[in-house]
C-alpha cells in the first residue's frame, strides 16, 4: 500500500496519558520504548533517563548524537539536581586564532563551532550519583537499535532530508564522513526505510564498557583529535581528558503558586523564569485572550533580550541570575508591557537544533533531561567510523572581545537547551521541557502558563498553537493559529508572519505527579513522532 507518511489532511488528537509505577515521554516511540524498558527491568528514573537519550542518538540522529551536549535536573529522595554538562570551547580556541583563518564570526558548520561534548559523561554522571542497575546495561537498547537497525520515522526524516541539503551546499572534506555514515545511498533514508549504524553500536559498546572514559580518554578520543588535526580543527584529546560535568543548584521563579526551577546560566532558562516573573508582577491574567497573548508575548520579549544580551558563563555575564530575578527588576521591565507591542531593548539591573525528555518511577524520582548537538545534526562533522556527529554549539560565541558571550578558550557558551521542572510547597510536580533552538525558553513560558493559568492538562498544553518571537516586533505564529487572535495582534503593533510548518515551533513533553495518589499524567509532543509510554 502506497501512502505519504508526511501528509495528514486531518486532525488527529491525543489524550492525556495516565499511569502509576512509571513514565517515559521522547519525542521518538523507539527512544521511549528503550527507557521503559530498564524501568521495568528494575531501573529507576534516572536508569531511564540515560537509556532513552542513548538510544534517541540512534533514532533521532537528526538533533542529537554521541557528540552532544547535555542538561538535567533530577528530582531524587525530596530534593532538585542540577547537571550542567555543556563543554567548553578547545584551549586552542581564541578570537585571534578565529580572525586569523579569516573569521568575522565563528562559523556555523564544520570544524570550528564544535566544543567538548558533554553527553556521554553525563550519562555516566547521573548513573553513578543516582543510578540503580549497571551503566552497561542502560546503553544497551540503544547499542541493539543501532546495529540492528530500525524504520526511520516521519519528522526525523523531514529533518534528515533538510541536512541533507544544508551539507550538500559545503565543499569541505571533512563533511565527507556525515555523507558516509547518514546518506551511504546519497540520500537521506525514506520514512519506514531501516537505518543501522555498526560504528555507532562500536562506540556506545566502548562507552557503556567504561562509563564513559573512552570517549574522553581512550581509543575514541585518540580518533577525535587525529580527525580534527587531519582537518585543521582545534578540539584536542587534552580538550576531552580536562572535561567533568558540573553539579549546580537549579534557579527558580514563583509563578502561580509553584515554583519554577530552571538550569542556571551558562543555560538560558534563566529567559523563561524572567518572563514568568514579570507575569506573575503584572497579577492574575483577565478573560481577553488578546491581552493575554499580548502580555505572554511582551514578556517574553523583554526576557529574550536580556538573555541575548547577558547569558553566558556566570563569572563573565556582569549582572547576576539574583539580579536578573530580583522583584523590583522584573517590576520595572514589566511596567515597560503597555496596549502596543514593544521593539524590545535589554535592561540593566545593576544599579550605579535538540531532544527533550522526562522519566518518572513509581517511587517519585522524576527526571528533565534534554541533549542537542544544536543545529540539527550539528557541525556536520563526524568521526570516521565512530557514528560520532559532533555538535556546532560554539557557533554562539562572539568574536567581539566586549561582549559578555565573547569566545575564550575553556569558556563555555550561551546554551539554548534547557531542561524545566515544576514544584508545589517543597514537594515534585514534574519535568517539562519543550525544544528547538531558540524556541526553548519561549515554549516553556507557553507550556506553563496553559497548564498554570488556562488549566490545561500536559497534553493539552502541548497541543496549543504556538507563537514565537523572532525579533524587534515580528512574531512568527503557526499554520493553524486562529485567525481572528492573529489580526488582533496585529491592531496591537505586532507583525504577525503565519508559517507554513509547526517543525519550528519546539517539541515538547511533560510528566506531573499527584501529590495524593502518586498517579503520574504525561503529554508528549504532537508535532513530531513522538510518545509517551506509562506503566
Amino acid at each position: 500500500m502506497q501512502h505519504d507518511a508526511r501528509f495528514y489532511p486531518s486532525p488527529s488528537r491525543r489524550m492525556a496519558t495516565f499511569g502509576s509505577r512509571g513514565m517515559v515521554a521522547t519525542s521518538q516511540p523507539l527512544g521511549a520504548q528503550a527507557g521503559m524498558q530498564i524501568l521495568q527491568q528494575g531501573g529507576n528514573a534516572v536508569d531511564a533517563a540515560i537509556a532513552a537519550a542513548a538510544a534517541l542518538t540512534v533514532v533521532e540522529p537528526t538533533s542529537n548524537g554521541l557528540g552532544s551536549d547535555a542538561f538535567a535536573i533530577v528530582w531524587m529522595e525530596g530534593k532538585l539536581h542540577g547537571l550542567n554538562a555543556s563543554g567548553p570551547a578547545p584551549q586552542a580556541a581564541t578570537i585571534e586564532a578565529m580572525k586569523a583563518l579569516g573569521h568575522e564570526r565563528v562559523p556555523e558548520y564544520g570544524m570550528l563551532p564544535v566544543t567538548v561534548p558533554g553527553a556521554p559523561a553525563a550519562w555516566a554522571a547521573l548513573s553513578e550519583r543516582f543510578g540503580k542497575l549497571p551503566f552497561a546495561d542502560l546503553l544497551a537498547p540503544a547499542i541493539a537499535l543501532a546495529e540492528e537497525g530500525y524504520p526511520v520515522s516521519p519528522i526525523v526524516n523531514q529533518m534528515w532530508e533538510e541536512a541533507h541539503d544544508i551539507y550538500s551546499r559545503h565543499d569541505d572534506p571533512a563533511l565527507k564522513p556525515w555523507f558516509e555514515t547518514f546518506a551511504p545511498e546519497g540520500r537521506a533514508p525514506r520514512p519506514g526505510e531501516r537505518w543501522a549504524s555498526p560504528g555507532h553500536a562500536s562506540t556506545l559498546r566502548a562507552i557503556a564498557e567504561t562509563r564513559g572514559r573512552a570517549f574522553y580518554e581512550g581509543a575514541l578520543a585518540d580518533k577525535i583529535d587525529a580527525f580534527f588535526r587531519e582537518h585543521g580543527g582545534l578540539l584536542r584529546k587534552e580538550d576531552l581528558a580536562a572535561f567533568q560535568p558540573e553539579w549546580v543548584e537549579p534557579i527558580s521563579t514563583r509563578y502561580r503558586g509553584h515554583d519554577i526551577w530552571e538550569i542556571p546560566p551558562n543555560g538560558s532558562g534563566l529567559i523563561a523564569l524572567q518572563a514568568l516573573g514579570m507575569l506573575e508582577r503584572m497579577g492574575e491574567e483577565g478573560r481577553d485572550p488578546v491581552e493575554t497573548l499580548h502580555r505572554r508575548i511582551e514578556a517574553t520579549k523583554l526576557g529574550y533580550v536580556d538573555g541575548q544580551r547577558y547569558v553566558t558563563e556566570r563569572e563573565a555575564m556582569g549582572p547576576s541570575v539574583e539580579q536578573l530575578l530580583a522583584d523590583d527588576y522584573l517590576a520595572e521591565r514589566a511596567g515597560l508591557i503597555g496596549e502596543q507591542a514593544l521593539d524590545p531593548k535589554h535592561g540593566n539591573p545593576i544599579k550605579g537544533g535538540t531532544v527533550y525528555l522526562a522519566t518518572a518511577d513509581g517511587d517519585g524520582n522524576m527526571v528533565s533531561f534534554i541533549q542537542s548537538n544544536y543545529k540539527g545534526f550539528g557541525s556536520g562533522v563526524v568521526v570516521p567510523g565512530t557514528g560520532i556527529s559532533l555538535q556546532n554549539r560554539g557557533w554562539g560565541f562572539s568574536l567581539d572581545p566586549a561582549h559578555p558571550n565573547a569566545l575564550a578558550p575553556g569558556k563555555r557558551t550561551y546554551h539554548t537547551i534547557i531542561p524545566g521542572f515544576i514544584t508545589r510547597d517543597g514537594q515534585a510536580v514534574g519535568p517539562f521541557g519543550v525544544m528547538g533552538g531558540y524556541m526553548q525558553p519561549q515554549g516553556h513560558v507557553q507550556v506553563i502558563t496553559a497548564m498554570l493559568d488556562d488549566h490545561l492538562n500536559p497534553q493539552a498544553a502541548l497541543d496549543m498553537p504556538r507563537w514565537k518571537w523572532t525579533r524587534g516586533r515580528t512574531v512568527e505564529v503557526e499554520p493553524h493559529f486562529p485567525d481572528h487572535l492573529a489580526q488582533a495582534l496585529a491592531r496591537r503593533g505586532h507583525d504577525i508572519v503565519k508559517m507554513a510548518d509547526t517543525l519550528s515551533f519546539g517539541r515538547g513533553q511533560v510528566i506531573l505527579r499527584d501529590g495524593d495518589s502518586g498517579v503520574l499524567c504525561g503529554g508528549t509532543e504532537p508535532r513530531t513522532d513522538s510518545a509517551v509510554l506509562a506503566w
